[in-house]
């Protein structure tokens, strides 16, 4: 029997204390207002559904954005996600349910090509990397419209390294036509501090881009909660 969300007191509890009234809480208004409508937090509301003793779902949802911003909690483990106050075992698997639905969504299309504007835009497409036990290297193409056309693992190493050659990198931007290219790669260190390597290698590639007339927007490294970009730190 499938449950149906009704409000309750401890629903309907906004984040100052004050009831809401029930045509805004968050499954009402994504009835009236449609998906777009609603705001980051109201629609992790409606996955989560309800909230705690003396605290609202909004405000829940609320409380973990601002400690995990989306882009980070749809990157993070089922354990991770179970430990956040108010979320627990089976909210945990709705959104890991919910995150992974997405992610498959994005990766058949959708007819709805990613834009990348920042480091943070990329990271929900390299979640599938992040957690493996060898490195990954990994690479979004976009086209001239920053949008994510094609990704695809390049190669896998060992534990502490993989190995990458601009030939295996070039080869697919030039056969998906792109007009600039993302590096990514996992550290299973857990660390996500660059090594000279991941430098070394930044530079060549954005020096064989260049050439090629292709540029190379930024190299990411992802371990299990963090990512860094080399191009934010001016390594790159």
């Amino acid at each position: 029997m499938t449950q149906t969300y009704a409000p309750t007191v401890r629903d309907s509890a906004g984040p100052n204390g004050k009831n809401l009234h029930p045509e805004d809480l968050p499954r009402e208004r994504l009835s009236r207002c449609g998906v777009q409508g609603l705001r980051d937090d109201e629609l992790l509301a409606v996955v989560l559904g309800t909230g705690y003793r003396g605290h609202g779902v909004l405000e829940v949802a609320g409380q973990i954005l601002e400690t995990h911003p989306k882009e980070e909690l749809v990157a993070m483990a089922p354990e991770a996600l179970r430990r956040l106050r108010g979320v627990g075992r089976v909210k945990a698997a709705l959104l890991v349910a919910a995150f992974e639905l997405a992610r498959r969504g994005l990766r058949l299309g959708l007819g709805v090509q990613p834009i990348i504007s920042c480091p943070a835009d990329a990271v929900p497409l390299l979640t599938e990397i992040r957690d493996q036990r060898k490195e990954h290297f990994l690479c979004l193409y976009l086209n001239a419209r920053n949008q994510v056309t094609h990704k695809e693992v390049i190669s896998i190493g060992s534990l502490s390294a993989s190995i990458v050659h601009p030939r295996e990198v070039f080869q697919v931007a030039i056969a998906q036509t792109s007009a600039s290219i993302i590096l990514a790669h996992n550290h299973p260190s857990g660390d996500p501090s660059p090594s000279r390597e991941d430098i070394d290698l930044t530079q060549r590639l954005v020096e064989a881009g260049r050439i090629m007339g292709i540029d190379i927007l930024d190299h990411i490294i992802l371990c299990d909660s963090e990512f860094l970009s080399l191009k934010e730190h001016g390594l790159m």
